[in-house]
């Protein structure tokens, strides 16, 4: 494939550190740095060896029949509901960004990369939808819904959102190619793109979008996708449907709440413009930072309600505070050892965050906030990679978190958690997934329609 975005020609790069993939989750009582010495590498070389091996969840890891990104990966090999099948729509949007990385980087040959998104393309096309919309799991067997939730059995924007942003970005990415596969790919993805009925959950014409209908349940989920959270981008993709968009005022009067969505308020010397519910002093949990940004370049994104790269570098900055500060004296946390975010916890799942704060770091925090904080990402990586390189490093990349206060190193894996690290580093080194995703006409033409400000605009 003609490699139109490359920036640079990569050089080869240490081998990976020899790790034994564990078959059961344990605590270690291994002291930081008490372990074998892993050898030194580059930071650029250590980049790349995290980029390709995260990828390895989307690849090795993927569902055989759909090649979509499971929702998760337990390394003892025992899920919840026998759910090993179940497949995500949101992780997959992110898994397609970092199938588009290794092609890039030559992790994988084009040929491969396009024959795996064509399978998952060709599974979306029958996959259950909903007014265009595909529900938050998936059966990758089957390609039939199943229920988030009692009443979660429908159609779920916002992981719908993830997942088109993936597409689109692929679709980009592929035009750019003479080839004759690749083009025909980027026209089966258009035409998904396309489906979406992104003005059907407005709920009749409403001034919001909602998250979620079900054909069961109707709108009894009730939720207005209000910000600020994660969901910005959903917003923007639903004003840039060329088929079934969304006018200003859903964006205006929902998402900002008519103005409400500001705060304006300094923690620690940072200034946070966006809040929401309990998130006004510290902010939320650091993917509000990633998800919509995979593809939505915040660099110089402007609107009437923030400044979204000084946002979200403040918003990094914040949480990394609170952990150094570290009101629940936890052990580990520091300098080197920071990221409150959604993710696995000693007791299930929790949206880690200032405030909320359990005592865990979640890799995906820091490593994806590589765009935001280069120098403090990186002593974490070096950290994670260096001293806790055996409890931390398996064969899809960091596991999803861990605690130090705990003693605890949990072998599991979720998508939403791998995706964003290949996507945010490679947009860090190059911009590539940024350049791809705001080079779609109908996504400037949205958000113009929404009143943002980018140097990638005309």
């Amino acid at each position: 494939m003609k490699k139109v975005f490359r920036i640079i020609t990569l050089v080869l790069f240490a081998s990976f550190a020899t790790i034994g993939c564990r078959v059961s989750e344990r605590t270690v009582s291994t002291p930081q740095g008490a372990q074998d010495e892993v050898a030194r590498i580059s930071e650029d070389s250590l980049l790349t060896l995290v980029q390709e091996r995260t990828l390895q969840y989307f690849w090795d890891g993927a569902e055989p029949n759909s090649g979509m990104a499971r929702e998760r990966y337990h390394m003892n090999g025992v899920y919840p509901q026998n759910d090993k099948h179940i497949v995500t729509s949101g992780g997959s949007g992110f898994g397609i960004m970092a199938i588009i990385v290794g092609m890039e980087r030559d992790f994988i040959t084009d040929q491969q990369g396009i024959d795996r998104l064509e399978r998952i393309v060709d599974f979306l096309e029958e996959a259950d939808r909903f007014h265009g919309a595909w529900p938050h799991w998936i059966n990758g067997e089957t390609g039939e819904v199943k229920p988030f939730g009692r009443k979660d059995n429908g159609g779920d924007l916002v992981e719908t959102s993830f997942l088109v942003q993936g597409l689109l970005t692929a679709r980009q990415y592929l035009r750019a190619d003479n080839d004759g596969d690749a083009r025909i790919l980027a026209a089966e993805i258009d035409t998904l793109w396309r489906e979406v009925e992104w003005d059907w959950y407005t709920r009749g014409g409403e001034d919001v979008l909602y998250w979620h209908w079900s054909p069961t349940y109707s709108w009894e989920m009730d939720f207005p996708l209000e910000g600020y959270n994660e969901t910005l981008i959903t917003y923007v993709l639903a004003a840039s449907s060329p088929t079934h968009d969304i006018s200003a005022e859903p964006y205006h009067q929902g998402w900002a709440r008519s103005g409400d969505i500001n705060a304006n308020v300094t923690t620690y010397g940072y200034e946070l413009t966006l809040t929401h519910n309990g998130a006004r002093e510290y902010g939320g949990p650091l993917f509000w930072a990633h998800y919509s940004y995979l593809g939505l370049d915040p660099r110089g994104l402007q609107d009437r309600y923030a400044d979204y790269w000084e946002h979200n570098k403040n918003h990094t900055l914040i949480n990394r505070r609170w952990c150094i500060s570290n009101p629940g004296n936890y052990e580990g946390y520091g300098e080197d050892l920071w990221g409150l975010t959604a993710s696995y916890s000693v007791n299930g799942y929790a949206a880690h965050r200032p405030t909320e704060d359990l005592g865990v770091i979640s890799p995906t925090a820091a490593l994806s906030s590589f765009p935001y904080t280069p120098e403090y990402s990186m002593e974490v990586l070096k950290n994670l990679y260096y001293n806790y390189n055996d409890e931390t490093l398996g064969p899809y990349g960091f596991y999803d978190a861990m605690s130090v206060e705990e003693n605890w190193y949990p072998r599991k894996y979720l998508a939403i958690d791998q995706g964003p690290i290949v996507a945010m580093i490679e947009n860090h080194r190059s911009g590539l997934l940024w350049d791809l995703f705001m080079s779609a006409p109908e996504v400037q033409k949205g958000l113009k329609k929404l009143g943002f400000q980018s140097p990638h605009l005309d």
